[in-house]
């Protein structure tokens, strides 16, 4: 009885799965760099409006398929909004009780769709306090912890089988520079950077992978010292990305270079990229994205071509009251001007400097 039921949920995820297409693929017009093309794949197409979308469905999958998931089991999620969002729709496409531990200050938006999709959401002081929590809960509850920082960069099959690694080379093959040069991705739990490094090695591809850290998180830290024990005690401002430890999805043996972004820089960027596409994204697309206009600028200092992908991970419609906000941004990040002004020289001369 117990093994149809998991039968049946795995049925339902494949088949939501087969009702929704690829995500796209955008090139950025940027004249200043002629020769190095930028893309973006822009996960916020998913039904659930972000990259976590991939990331929930996986961890479900694992679990069933581990027996941890049975009929009625409560799922409890640490979470800073957007996985909590996914995890809750899958968690109502199988008619499961679903509670995100978050921390007080996550965007209004992602709570109300995490109600939306009929979770409930626990709320703690600090991120560092999500983890416990989430395990007391479900230890009260008998429901299981999914814990996306721990099993985030197992669950996902790294070989191939449609990953977002997968799908990216998939969709440069007709592009100037298919293969390319440097793939740009920020941690939250770590899973997506190790899935496309992994890929990366196991393809054999010269790609290279750069992983962008914000302000007030450890995993910098950890790639240069080597030290996994290492913690800081302020949370990152960037929702969705940095973390106050080094999670143990965080693989750094597949990352080839590691940038530390300025909080001030992401969110100047993504009002930057609006002027661009005519679209809001959300802040850690902002990272990414100056990480890899970084890169493209080193890249036309020494005349060379190519090509850089990063990841749009949200949709700004989210954070209108937040990130968009010019007196929360004021007394919360600061003044970005700085980077304003140098993200308009770039678009002159193709320089951040």
């Amino acid at each position: 009885m117990e093994r149809s039921w998991v039968n049946q949920a795995i049925a339902k995820i494949e088949a939501d799965y087969q009702r929704s297409a690829d995500t796209h693929l955008i090139h950025l017009d940027i004249p200043s760099i002629k020769g190095i093309d930028i893309y973006l794949k822009d996960e916020s197409t998913h039904p659930t409006g972000s990259l976590k979308h991939r990331l929930a469905r996986s961890l479900f999958l694992y679990a069933l398929c581990n027996g941890w998931i049975k009929q009625n089991t409560p799922i409890i999620e640490s979470s800073s909004g957007s996985t909590a969002v996914s995890e809750a729709y899958f968690a109502r496409l199988l008619g499961l009780p679903f509670i995100a531990v978050m921390p007080k200050s996550t965007a209004k938006k992602k709570i109300q769709q995490i109600t939306a999709y009929g979770g409930q959401c626990h709320f703690v002081e600090h991120s560092s306090e999500i983890y416990a929590e989430s395990q007391r809960l479900a230890d009260e509850l008998s429901g299981h912890y999914m814990d996306q920082f721990t099993y985030a960069e197992r669950a996902t099959d790294w070989r191939g089988n449609n990953n977002i690694a997968n799908s990216i080379f998939e969709q440069m093959k007709c592009e100037p520079h298919p293969v390319p040069r440097w793939i740009v991705m920020s941690p939250g739990t770590g899973g997506t950077s190790a899935t496309i490094g992994r890929y990366i090695r196991y393809q054999r591809e010269q790609t290279q992978l750069c992983v962008v850290d914000p302000e007030h998180s450890v995993f910098y830290d950890y790639f240069v010292s080597g030290d996994a024990s290492v913690t800081c005690t302020q949370g990152s401002k960037i929702e969705g990305i940095g973390r106050p430890r080094a999670e143990p999805s965080f693989i750094p043996g597949v990352v080839d270079k590691m940038v530390k972004v300025a909080d001030a820089a992401s969110i100047a960027t993504i009002y930057w990229l609006e002027q661009l596409i005519g679209r809001k994204a959300g802040p850690s697309t902002g990272t990414n994205l100056f990480g890899a206009l970084q890169l493209a600028c080193d890249m036309h200092n020494q005349g060379q071509q190519g090509s850089i992908v990063t990841l749009l991970c949200d949709s700004g419609e989210r954070y209108l009251d937040t990130y968009y906000d010019s007196q929360w941004v004021s007394d919360n990040i600061g003044d970005i001007t700085h980077y304003q002004t140098l993200l308009g020289q770039f678009n002159q001369s193709g320089k951040l400097d």
